[in-house]
C-alpha cells in the first residue's frame, strides 16, 4: 500500500467515525495491535488487506446506532468494499477486506476464516480486555444512559447479561469476562491473559463496594425513620 492510499483510507475512516466509544483512537489501537499480532504469525498475510480492514472495520457503527436492528459489521463490510472499489482496488482485495470486516463482530454465527480476518477479530477484541475494556464499556454505557447496576425486587444486584443488557454489571458478565476465551491467535491470547487480572480485580472491587454500601445502608437502619 502506498502512503497516498493509506492517507485516503484513513481520511475516509475519520469522516465516518462519530461514536466516542468507537472513535479514531479505538481504530488506531486496533491497527497497532493487529500489526503486533501479525509480527508473530508465520502464515502468509496480505498487509494491504489488513491495514484497510483495521482502518475501516467500524465505519458501519453510525448506521447501526441509528437502527439497532442492523449489524455494523455487515454494513461496514459492504461500505468498505464499495469505497475501495471506487479507489480502483482489485475486486479480490476489496472482497477480502469485506470478509474481514463482516466477521470481526463478537458473534458465533460468522467466525473469521482468513488469517487477516482472524488478526482483525483478535485485535478488536483485545480492545475490550483489561483496563481499556472496562473504561470503554463504562464510557459507552454513560453515552446510552445505562446505569452501573440494577437491583432485583429483593435488592440483589442483577448480574445476568443478555443481548439487551442494561447495566455495566450485566455487560461485564455477559461479554467482558468471557471475551478472554474467544481469541484465534496465540499472540492475542498472550496479551489478553496479561490484561485479565486487571479487569477481574476492578469488577470484584466494584461489586464488593456496592454490596457493602447496601448492607450498611438506610434499609438496615429503620430507627432513623419515624412512622
Amino acid at each position: 500500500m502506498t502512503k497516498k492510499e493509506y492517507i485516503e483510507i484513513e481520511a475516509h475512516m475519520l469522516n465516518q467515525m462519530r461514536d466516542s466509544a468507537h472513535d479514531k483512537h479505538h481504530i488506531y489501537r486496533v491497527l497497532n495491535t493487529a500489526l503486533d499480532i501479525a509480527d508473530f504469525m508465520q502464515d502468509i498475510k496480505d498487509i494491504d488487506v489488513l491495514l484497510a480492514a483495521c482502518l475501516l472495520h467500524d465505519i458501519g457503527r453510525e448506521r447501526q446506532f441509528a437502527n439497532p436492528g442492523l449489524c455494523h459489521a455487515q454494513i461496514g463490510g459492504n461500505m468498505a468494499c464499495d469505497f475501495l472499489l471506487s479507489r480502483k482496488w482489485p475486486k479480490a482485495k476489496a472482497a477480502h477486506v469485506k470478509e474481514c470486516i463482516s466477521s470481526h463482530r463478537y458473534r458465533g454465527d460468522n467466525p473469521p476464516q482468513s488469517i487477516e480476518a482472524k488478526i482483525l477479530f483478535d485485535a478488536d477484541k483485545l480492545d475490550a480486555t483489561g483496563a481499556m475494556g472496562i473504561a470503554r464499556t463504562l464510557f459507552y454505557n454513560g453515552q446510552v444512559q445505562e446505569p452501573l447496576y440494577i437491583l432485583d425486587q429483593v435488592g440483589n444486584i442483577v448480574t445476568d447479561g443478555d443481548e439487551k443488557t442494561s447495566s455495566f454489571i450485566q455487560e461485564y458478565n455477559y461479554k467482558l469476562k468471557n471475551v478472554y476465551e474467544s481469541f484465534c491467535t496465540e499472540r492475542a491470547k498472550e496479551i489478553a491473559l496479561a490484561r485479565q487480572k486487571t479487569a477481574i480485580e476492578f469488577y470484584n472491587g466494584l461489586f464488593a463496594e456496592i454490596v457493602q454500601n447496601y448492607e450498611h445502608g438506610i434499609n438496615n437502619r429503620p430507627i432513623l425513620l419515624s412512622e
